[in-house]
């Protein structure tokens, strides 16, 4: 299973429109059962810096990174429909309750996830299986900050390494390469001739 394309056009959000009441009280994180507003800021960013343009004044957007419950039936529908937004049909929609699953809010709405499982490929690893992000909120650092999200969980998993790979995706690859992936040719390939292979050592 390869990171395909994070793209998806405005029409795409429809569904969290509807979703915008409740997803507060349903993102919880495996540590504890509050809605996240309410939680530890361990691994929130919030980007609300200001300055002046041109004689205005730029407000960046704000971002929230919260790990979640694919096990939750609402929680894996957002996901389900935020991997048809971003993959289409490039990819298959993985099993939610296995692994673990983060997603990016711009303020209550949905906006990216990304999940890790453990890998069956390599020793003692996880496999970093999906990420994706609204095309309308792309350009943000989400992905990078999906990846160090799901590094923190890894290492406290006890893994020594991450893997992944891409196939025709550039942007993901220049991530893979900020994140501090390495390129790698695992002893069975799993995936299509042209796919890149990545590693991260977390020790």
């Amino acid at each position: 299973m390869g990171l395909g394309p994070a793209i998806a056009n405005r029409r795409g959000i429809r569904f969290a429109q509807k979703k915008q009441q409740s997803v507060g009280s349903l993102c919880t994180s495996r540590s504890g059962t509050r809605p996240w507003p309410q939680q530890s800021k361990t691994v929130i960013k919030r980007y609300t810096a200001a300055q002046l343009h041109g004689g205005m004044l730029k407000v960046w957007p704000m971002y929230r990174i919260r790990e979640v419950d694919g096990h939750d039936e609402e929680i894996a529908d957002t996901l389900a429909d935020l991997h048809r937004l971003t993959f289409f049909n490039g990819a298959s929609i993985p099993e939610f309750d296995q692994g673990h699953w983060w997603l990016a809010f711009h303020a209550t709405m949905p906006v990216g996830f990304a999940g890790i499982a453990a890998s069956s490929r390599a020793y003692n690893a996880g496999y970093f299986c999906r990420v994706g992000v609204l095309k309308k909120h792309c350009g943000n650092a989400l992905q990078l900050r999906l990846m160090r999200a799901l590094e923190s969980r890894a290492r406290r998993n006890g893994w020594c390494c991450i893997v992944s790979d891409t196939t025709g995706n550039l942007v993901s690859a220049n991530n893979f390469i900020r994140a501090g992936y390495r390129l790698y040719q695992p002893q069975y390939p799993w995936a299509w001739p042209n796919t890149l292979y990545w590693r991260k050592s977390l020790r």
